[in-house]
């Protein structure tokens, strides 16, 4: 009875459990009084299922007849365009063959003219790629189409054809040495717009208004247009002599920029620094120097200025009786009339004393000038012990292969000991300059003071 019991909670708690696992939703709102109501609910939820698997085998059942279908129309069209492409192939390999019976038969109907043909079409083909780079064709940009034509045809050319090939030869040599004036369009100018451009033989070509230097490359699918502005124009007396072909008359002679490299050496023109590039390759350390050089040369300039409004007003006082308390000899002489009274002793001491007080004043940034003289080279110095540590730490790294690894440390290196040298110039002459002016002052101070005592002295006698 008791295993009977055991045996009655087992079926009734698998029986909860797979009612549950079934059908959660409908469990949860129907009412389990006995074990036997949940007996009949799986028997509920088991038909159900059972009735959704068969709906489900008959739908899949009645479209595998269709799927049935639509795989024998595959089937026949495969078979179809097999059937095509058979008939196809039989009448490319007919082609073919009926090609090449025709080849041989052209060959032989050629006889020796063939490699004279031949040898005309190689010739066609090598001529188009040199006038394809060549600056002259940015002025006759279809100059090439025939001879592309005839390198790049089977049939046999014409005359007008072969005539071209010498003719277009002919034409390049003239080309070669003229200076021409036309309209083309430059890529990185408004957009593509059509400039007046001056072309210098093959060499060189440059915009008519403004002389820039345009570079050339073969035109293409993928870059229409051939010519296109440096991205860095060479200055100085090359822009000016671009200017000067400008701007010169018919039958005028003068200078002309030309390129013997066809282009090679203007475009080389975009890895040469310009001024603000070579600084930076100085590092910080260049920065500092660039600001010491600006900063001492402001400063010199100004105290320049300064000393030599000084001087005129010194040089203005020698003329006049009355002292004027604005210049240092103004206020010399004020203080010999503070003393006029004593003796001679007294008054020079007095004077000195009053030159020694103006000495500060005139001598005012002079220490500071040749201070910067001197640590300008020193500093160009330090960057140049840094610069070469660091091609150093390079080379252990990456070894020698690669002298651009290198470049960095060597330009520091270098172009901080061109700034310090730079900056200390300019900076002894101004500090030259400003010595020799407050020198000429406190000069015509002690002169001017001399002259006061003496004048006293006689005027006591």
């Amino acid at each position: 009875m008791e295993m009977k019991m055991t045996f009655m909670k087992k079926l009734t708690a698998a029986a909860i459990g797979s009612a549950m696992f079934l059908s959660a939703a409908p469990m949860a709102s129907a009412q389990i009084s006995s074990v036997q109501d949940v007996l009949n609910k799986i028997r509920q939820d088991a038909s159900k299922t059972e009735a959704e698997n068969r709906e489900r085998e008959q739908r899949f059942r009645a479209r595998e007849n269709e799927q049935e279908s639509l795989l024998r129309e595959a089937r026949a069209e495969l078979a179809q365009l097999e059937r095509q492409a058979s008939t196809v192939q039989r009448t490319f390999d007919a082609n073919d063959g009926r090609i090449s019976a025709l080849t041989e038969e052209l060959k032989a109907a050629q006889g020796d003219f063939g490699e004279v043909f031949g040898l005309a079409r190689s010739k066609a083909g090598e001529f188009k790629a040199l006038l394809d780079n060549s600056l002259i064709t940015a002025q006759y940009p279809t100059r090439t189409t025939v001879l592309g034509r005839v390198s790049e045809s089977k049939a046999l050319p014409n005359t007008d054809e072969l005539n071209a090939i010498w003719q277009t030869m002919l034409e390049e040599i003239k080309a070669q040495r003229q200076v021409a004036t036309f309209n083309a369009p430059v890529a990185n100018i408004d957009d593509g717009a059509e400039l007046s451009v001056t072309r210098i033989g093959p060499f060189a070509a440059f915009t008519s208004n403004g002389s820039e230097f345009l570079g050339y490359k073969a035109a293409s699918e993928s870059n229409p247009i051939s010519l296109s502005k440096l991205p860095k124009q060479p200055g100085g007396a090359i822009n000016a002599a671009a200017s000067d072909v400008n701007n010169a008359g018919e039958g005028a002679l003068v200078y002309a920029p030309i390129d013997p490299t066809r282009g090679g050496l203007l475009a080389s023109f975009e890895r040469v620094p310009d001024t603000r590039e070579r600084i930076a390759q100085g590092g910080k350390i260049g920065y500092i120097i660039v600001a010491l050089a600006a900063i001492g040369s402001l400063f010199g300039l100004l105290n320049i200025i300064r000393l030599f409004l000084t001087s005129m007003a010194v040089n203005g006082q020698k003329r006049k009786a009355q002292a004027a308390k604005g210049n240092p000899l103004g206020r010399v002489m004020m203080a010999y009339d503070d003393a006029k009274n004593k003796d001679a002793d007294t008054v020079e001491l007095k004077l000195d004393e009053a030159i020694l007080r103006e000495s500060p004043k005139l001598e005012f940034g002079l220490n500071f000038l040749k201070l910067g003289a001197g640590i300008a080279p020193l500093l160009g110095l330090l960057g140049t012990v840094t610069g070469m540590i660091k091609t150093f730490q390079a080379m252990m790294i990456y070894g020698t292969g690669d002298p651009q690894l290198m470049a960095g440390g060597i330009s520091e290196a270098l172009v901080t000991t061109m700034l310090g040298l730079i900056a200390a110039i300019p900076l002894l002459i101004l500090h030259s300059f400003c010595a020799s002016m407050a020198r000429n002052v406190q000069n015509t101070l002690e002169e001017q003071s001399a002259g006061i005592v003496a004048r006293h002295v006689e005027s006591q006698n």
